[in-house]
């Protein structure tokens, strides 16, 4: 693992600890926002480790859908999470009223846990994209 997948991995990880917290205290739209991006510093982790960086976030995604998922060198689920978190913090960060309830960002909490620990025990480890 290199310097910059190591930090970004410790900044998901401090993003997944708020992201808990504010679950805890009732903010579920910000949990959500938090978890969603824990699981974009994962993903930008994995791209990292390709020499890859993007701008956009759009492109993050797309990205980790090509080069991770689709080749299913990471589980094909973590692109869908990592599409349906985002749809959610949108809301969450642009509506007045998102209607994001703290089940809807347990649910991304608990699936950046399994992106997480997938990514610190596999980063290394993943199989050449053909």
């Amino acid at each position: 693992m290199n310097p910059e997948q190591q930090r970004l991995l410790e900044k998901a990880e401090r993003s997944l600890q708020a992201a808990t917290e504010l679950n805890q205290k009732g903010f579920a739209e910000f949990a959500a926002s938090r978890g969603y991006y824990a699981m974009f510093y994962v993903a930008t982790a994995f791209l990292e480790g390709e020499g890859l960086a993007y701008s956009k976030h759009s492109a993050v995604i797309a990205a980790f859908g090509e080069k991770f998922a689709r080749p299913q060198r990471v589980p094909r689920e973590f692109h869908r999470y990592l599409i349906d978190a985002e749809r959610t913090r949108l809301r969450g960060d642009y509506n007045t009223d998102p209607n994001i309830t703290e089940a809807d960002a347990d649910l991304i909490i608990q699936r950046t846990i399994e992106i997480l620990n997938f990514a610190k025990a596999n980063v290394d480890s993943l199989p050449p994209q053909f």
